[in-house]
């Protein structure tokens, strides 16, 4: 892998590194790219998709690729770390240059961050703002992730600032900003530590949120597109137009009136259509009242930055907030009056979230991200893009095609560097046919056979479920009939269910997607990995209906290119939580039939790890009931 990353890196072409668990693919980009970089004076940007691996990759890989490049260069690359805006803290916030206890926008990035563990769990918005303040004396990066234990996103959005609200060069604490000093650290560093986010914005048209670099390195590369997708997706409801207005209204002195009528007519407008994808685009209703919300927000947003001129010092942190509110509104809006739909360049649906218990709302979402990251991402520099799971039936090129390695101007190749497990050996692949085709929800025999596989592990399962019902019957039917630690996703946050499932060998741990990737408990604790049906997308899925059909337009086959693929790499994520170290033993069950009987089952067998196959239902309990019994 350091061969091929470092003629990848000399020859100015991409390259596709499968590498598994326990393979060393850190160090194995690292060595030959800081090596590039200290030797040939240019930057390497580093991203990863989870926050466990840019740690690892910051306190324990790089400070050791570092020491080796060192040894033999004479010169000792430096690194730094880089986030978007909003992750660090705003002393001129902290300060009370901003007006407090300010609703979020749809369009905030509080949303998009996920809900800390610990005390914020426990403790009120209150005393942790409290302890952010007294926090904001002592730190020296402003990091949240430097905080522990954490606190809420409402918490936090109480001491942080959007890129568009920032003062900038009007602030009078400029030269003590976080994120502006966390640039300038980048600007001059060797290797910048970045996160997949970052990526997402720089290729929806924001390239200039990270340094200047001629080497990507994207780990956990089979989430990029999932990323670039999330942050090309806007939504917008009547709720969301009502928070800017108010907005507008308390923080710059602005009229609303007509931008509060507009989202009355979007809502109106909305009621009266289902939940569903917009197949034939924005319907003329609704589009009439998206023309009117855009002109009402246009006004609105001259008058806010009217308003900012005669505004002083002191209330300039109130109009940034309004101001990026409604710029934001606007900027939505103008995208789902373009003719992006029309043109099939983006999707768009109506959704009322919880089960129907929010109003309705438009979400827009970009139909194809190839595209833009070849052009931004990818685009005359080398880049090496590795994971775990890259090969899918065998091939990189579903891949490649995804990641915008097919439509980028340089060469790609691929490379498989191979595992240190012996698969055949660790774990066996069970993939019962006496099973039905999976129907609407999980059947009675599913259910059982879930039962007695359980039971003959005497737990140490993790059961991943294409749906929250099929995971809570699993979990409902195991603590009836067995006397075993059942932890199920909904009971606790996340994180806290993963560690109390490691801590104890006997326990089961059942959940949905959100379990497929990332939980890493290796030992016996996870001796048994259940997955309910072969994952493919929902039906109704408006995304993966539209990348469908865009492929069946260029000629191609829509269900092999989309569903097919998206299946593959979810299986072959799931089923990789088995073997995490050369000691793990056990069995991965897919009680889907599928599997072995129909067409594609080929390519999804050949994505997953390759464990000794069998549908021998005897074989299997006699070798979970043998591994139950080991002391």
């Amino acid at each position: 892998m350091v061969r091929r990353v470092s003629a990848a890196v000399a020859d100015s072409h991409h390259l596709l590194v499968q590498a598994g668990t326990g393979t060393g693919k850190s160090l194995g980009y690292l060595v030959p790219t800081m090596m590039h970089a200290v030797t040939a004076g240019e930057r390497v940007v580093v991203s990863t998709a989870t926050l466990a691996l840019q740690r690892q990759i910051l306190t324990k890989d790089a400070p050791l690729a570092a020491d080796a490049v060192e040894q033999v260069t004479g010169l000792r690359p430096e690194l730094r770390l880089l986030k978007g805006w909003q992750n660090y803290l705003c002393r001129h916030r902290v300060g009370g240059g901003y007006p407090e206890d300010e609703a979020d926008t749809l369009f905030s990035a509080s949303q998009a961050t996920t809900r800390r563990v610990g005390s914020a769990a426990t403790t009120g918005v209150g005393e942790q703002v409290v302890r952010l303040r007294e926090w904001a004396g002592q730190t020296s990066t402003g990091d949240r992730d430097d905080l522990v234990p954490g606190v809420s996103d409402r918490a936090w959005a109480q001491v942080s600032v959007s890129r568009a609200e920032c003062l900038g060069s009007s602030c009078p604490l400029v030269d003590e900003c976080f994120p502006q000093l966390a640039r300038a650290a980048a600007a001059e560093a060797d290797v910048v530590v970045t996160n997949h986010a970052m990526l997402g914005v720089a290729a929806s048209g924001n390239p200039n949120v990270l340094p200047e670099h001629s080497v990507l390195v994207v780990d956990e590369a089979h989430e990029l597109a999932d990323r670039v997708r999330a942050q090309g997706t806007v939504a917008l409801s009547a709720a969301a137009v009502a928070r800017v207005a108010a907005t507008a209204r308390a923080q710059a002195g602005v009229l609303v009136a007509d931008l509060e009528e507009a989202g009355q007519h979007l809502q109106l407008a909305l009621a009266d259509l289902p939940d569903g994808r917009l197949a034939e685009g924005v319907p003329p209703g609704l589009r009439a009242a998206l023309a009117a919300l855009d002109a009402a927000g246009r006004q609105v947003l001259t008058d806010t930055r009217e308003a900012a001129k005669a505004k002083g010092a002191a209330e300039a942190g109130g109009v940034a907030l309004a101001r990026t509110a409604v710029a934001d509104l606007v900027e939505a809006v103008e995208r789902m009056t373009s003719d992006s739909v029309d043109t099939r360049r983006d999707v768009a649906w109506v959704e009322r979230p919880r089960m129907g218990a929010e109003p309705p709302r438009l979400t827009l979402a970009p139909v194809d991200v190839a595209g833009s990251v070849a052009d931004t991402l990818l685009a005359d520099r080398a880049a090496v893009l590795t994971s775990a799971t890259l090969s899918l039936g065998g091939s990189f090129e579903p891949m490649a095609r995804a990641l915008g390695l097919t439509l980028a101007d340089e060469p790609w190749e691929g490379l498989d560097v191979g595992t240190p497990f012996d698969y055949a050996r660790q774990g066996i692949l069970y993939t019962p046919t006496h099973l039905p085709r999976p129907g609407s929800g999980i059947s009675e025999a599913a259910l059982d056979e879930v039962l007695a596989l359980t039971e003959a592990s005497r737990g140490g399962m993790l059961g991943l479920f294409s749906s929250r019902r099929a995971a809570e019957e699993a979990a409902e039917l195991l603590r009836r009939a067995t006397d075993l630690t059942v932890y199920a996703q909904g009971d606790d946050q996340l994180p806290t269910l993963v560690e109390a499932f490691a801590a104890e060998e006997d326990a089961c741990l059942v959940g949905t997607l959100s379990l497929w990737q990332g939980v890493d408990v290796p030992g016996r604790t996870c001796r048994l990995v259940i997955i309910d049906r072969i994952p493919f997308p929902r039906p109704d899925d408006p995304v993966a209906q539209a990348r469908s059909e865009a492929v069946e337009a260029a000629g191609g086959n829509g269900f092999m290119s989309v569903s097919a693929t998206h299946a593959a790499l979810l299986l072959a994520q799931g089923a990789g939580r088995l073997v995490r170290r050369s000691e793990d033993r056990g069995v991965v069950a897919i009680l889907d039939p599928r599997l072995s009987t129909a067409r594609y089952g080929t390519l999804l067998a050949r994505s997953v790890p390759p464990l000794w196959p069998t549908r021998d239902r005897g074989v299997v309990l006699g070798a979970l009931a043998r591994l139950a019994g080991q002391e």
